[in-house]
């Protein structure tokens, strides 16, 4: 399985290999460059969540994003206490990235997505990323209270190459949307190109600004055991394998307004990191994120320009 999935450009498979086989870490050599900070100084908050699993931390793989964040002039903290009990004081931007699974389902107690929401719905505002399994399980609830559908598995799309698809995905043209986030504050913020690494499909609500769109080929995997099935439907066109469904023209990132608030979900977290791969055998590093996709630091910089309203 690993020499397939490897093939297939399956770079956050890594994470399902044996720990002892390879190492992942962020970046060393990974340092963000912002040409024009939003902020000079004392930014807005943002807390990255740390309080339910995550996988994705400010001190852990999410350093990286955080690092980009205070050279733009924002404030960031991690996020220690439950949403109900004082997890959402002080915050302007809120950024839960790969909440783990709890007993195989949400993390989040009931409260606690309630009072998300009514947070949001007043003003708040969020940026939710759920990657592929087991992620969008853990996220599908805090999800669903805003509308947004989740499709749980490991998204590919056809490629020229010799398995014939790949999921790590280039978003251009068409596929990225036009929006404030995409055209940024001006020519020199503008994004030409996103690249997720994996991921899962999303399902956006009605009014929501689709930001990274599948392809008409696209599809989903339960696990990335079940690829050559996915390899099967992108020939055909179809699929009677339970195990893959249709990804079709849905999503990997949308922004929507909620009440007074604002929620930019994305359904892939690699694309906001800068990690590394490290193999035992002598293979050559294995980088993804920022560190290779120059375009996704600033989309992740007008994401949160757009959060925090500095873009309309």
């Amino acid at each position: 399985m690993k020499r397939f999935a490897l093939a297939l450009g399956l770079i956050a498979t890594t994470l399902a290999a044996p720990a002892a086989a390879q190492q992942q870490m962020t970046d060393p050599d990974f340092r963000p460059a912002v040409g024009r900070p939003a902020f000079a100084a004392d930014g807005p908050m943002v807390v990255i969540d740390g309080a339910h699993n995550n996988f994705h931390t400010v001190d852990g793989r999410y350093a990286p994003f955080a690092e980009l964040l205070r050279a733009d002039g924002y404030q960031v903290r991690g996020g220690a206490a439950p949403f109900d009990a004082g997890g959402l004081d002080g915050v302007a931007v809120m950024v839960i990235a790969n909440a783990g699974p709890s007993d195989g389902g949400s993390p989040f107690t009931a409260s606690e997505i309630e009072a998300v929401e009514a947070w949001v719905r007043g003003g708040g505002r969020l940026l939710l990323i759920a990657d592929h399994a087991p992620f969008g399980v853990a996220a599908a609830d805090l999800a669903a209270r805003f509308g947004v559908g989740m499709g749980k598995g490991w998204t590919f799309e056809p490629a020229d190459n010799p398995n014939g698809v790949t999921s790590q995905l280039t978003y251009a043209g068409e596929r990225l949307g036009d929006h404030a986030i995409t055209r940024g504050r001006d020519a020199d913020e503008a994004v030409a190109s996103v690249m997720a690494f994996t991921g899962q499909s999303l399902i956006p609500p009605e009014g929501a600004a689709v930001l990274m769109r599948l392809g008409p080929q696209a599809w989903e995997a339960a696990t990335p055991q079940d690829a050559a099935a996915v390899v099967e439907a992108v020939r055909t066109g179809a699929s009677d394998n339970p195990a893959v469904h249709s990804a079709a023209e849905r999503a990997q990132g949308m922004a929507f307004t909620y009440g007074e608030g604002r929620v930019v979900v994305l359904g892939e977290a690699g694309m906001l990191s800068a990690q590394v791969v490290r193999w035992p055998d002598g293979r050559p590093d294995t980088r993804f994120g920022m560190n290779v996709a120059p375009g996704n630091a600033q989309f992740g910089l007008n994401i949160m320009h757009w959060l925090t309203g500095l873009l309309p």
